[in-house]
């Protein structure tokens, strides 16, 4: 598996502690259920990269 990018990310602290919850009663740590909830709204969305598509797709435009 590719490694994580790192990076930070401020929230209001009134977000973090409705996050901790949600994410204490999902078993689960705030930075894991972030990380569930953004892939969960990429795909439901249509925006999830499916693996080897940009590789696909970057291959497309070299011709």
């Amino acid at each position: 598996m590719a490694p994580k990018k790192n990076f930070p990310l401020r929230l209001d602290p009134k977000l973090y502690e409705a996050l901790e919850r949600w994410a204490e009663d999902e078993f689960r740590s705030v930075n894991g259920h972030i990380e569930y909830l953004l892939r969960e709204a990429l795909q439901r969305t249509g925006r999830m990269i499916k693996p080897g598509t940009e590789q696909a797709n970057s291959e497309k435009t070299d011709e």
